[in-house]
């Protein structure tokens, strides 16, 4: 049966990320969105109340969450801020393919002392030359011995100069295009990976953004993830399909925000001698947010748990995540206009939300890759 109901053990953690937001997040903000420190103390608290690294299975220490679990948590923290959000969820994208590819030992090795203490960990793909194009990656990784010497850069990696590991993508048999391409965990205090400088991004500030270069790297042999060269492309792409829905969840949650300050705001600002809510102009402009707001959470609602029911959902989370970061964008614009010449300032909220939302449209997949990847599946579909 279809059904939206959540679970009591679904609302309990949902009410414990809840008043994380409010009471640890939210108040911490301003100062980590105008100072770009890294929210250690924030993310600590998280990973005391278990709200990190929640898809590690039980097997290794963690909860196991499924992918709506992490969802359902994701936009409660988002609410609070995304860029905190983004700094504590990077960690599910950088585990996703050790949790689908890993052999035991490798999970054992990397994931459970995750669970131990708070570690951080980064998905290392993305470089200069190769966005959202992810097979027009530079980066080699060259056999010698019992060992693999990578050389390559990587750009914009969330957590990267906290990052305990990365997991990082590179050809190891270019001739052979996506196929070639192998993925291994590197531990980041191996000699030869020199971190960037903290980039200076638009919004999201709480969040590491570096780049990383690899200069003859070495790892051993026993860090290929899942123990074979030639699966790392797979690996990358299974890792989409489980963290695409955990980030819609957090455009969610960031349009949530904006539609609460907006909607307050409009039934508090008069004009004409009434609250600016009556005025249709206004209202209705809270009427499409709050839609769009229902419309974007059971799409990551959807993909979610096709994902935990074992079923193919990459068009699903390419649904979700298009249509959700499209829809932050839009929701936070307007919640600036709702507000006025306020909104425009930064000494106001949504001016922050704003910045923020932007991002969603751009990582873990462009909205116009999005859109490639869903025309791929409807054709298939004929």
């Amino acid at each position: 049966m279809i059904g939206f109901g959540l679970s009591e053990e679904q609302k309990m953690y949902q009410k414990t990320a809840q008043d994380f937001a409010r009471e640890v997040i939210r108040p911490a903000a301003e100062h980590h969105d105008k100072t770009g420190e890294f929210p250690w103390q924030v993310l600590q608290k998280g990973f005391d109340l278990g709200l990190l690294n929640t898809m590690i299975p039980e097997a290794y220490g963690g909860i196991g969450f499924g992918c709506l679990d992490a969802c359902i948590l994701s936009e409660e923290i988002a609410w609070g801020c995304t860029g905190i959000g983004t700094a504590m969820e990077a960690n599910q994208l950088a585990t996703a393919p050790l949790i689908v590819a890993g052999t035991d030992d490798q999970k054992k090795r990397f994931l459970g002392p995750m669970t131990e203490e708070l570690q951080m960990a980064a998905y290392a793909v993305t470089e200069p030359g190769a966005g959202s194009d992810v097979q027009g990656i530079a980066t080699r990784a060259v056999k010698k011995g019992d060992k693999y010497v990578i050389n390559g850069q990587k750009m914009w990696i969330t957590n990267g100069s906290v990052a305990k590991w990365f997991f990082v993508l590179a050809h190891t048999d270019p001739e052979k295009g996506y196929k070639g391409m192998t993925g291994f965990i590197v531990p980041a205090d191996s000699p030869g990976i020199i971190v960037g400088r903290k980039e200076k991004n638009l919004g999201q500030r709480a969040s590491d953004t570096r780049g990383i270069t690899f200069e003859n790297v070495e790892v051993a042999e026993e860090n290929v993830l899942g123990g074979a060269e030639g699966t790392g492309w797979f690996q990358a792409m299974a890792a989409f399909d489980k963290s695409r829905p955990i980030v819609a969840s957090a455009s969610v949650g960031l349009a949530r925000a904006a539609y609460e300050h907006a909607r307050a705001y409009a039934l508090e600002r008069k004009t004409f001698g009434k609250p600016i809510a009556t005025h249709q102009a206004v209202s209705f402009m809270i009427a499409e947010m709050a839609m769009n707001i229902q419309a974007a959470r059971h799409l990551v609602w959807e993909s979610a748990w096709l994902h935990d029911a074992s079923e193919r959902n990459t068009k699903q989370a390419a649904f979700a995540k298009a249509f959700a970061a499209d829809m932050a964008t839009k929701v936070s614009q307007d919640a600036v206009q709702v507000f006025g010449g306020y909104g425009y300032n930064e000494e106001y909220p949504v001016e922050k939300l704003y910045r923020d939302a932007k991002i969603f449209q751009i990582y873990e997949g462009t909205s116009q890759i999005q859109r490639m990847i869903i025309a791929r599946e409807v054709f298939k579909e004929v």
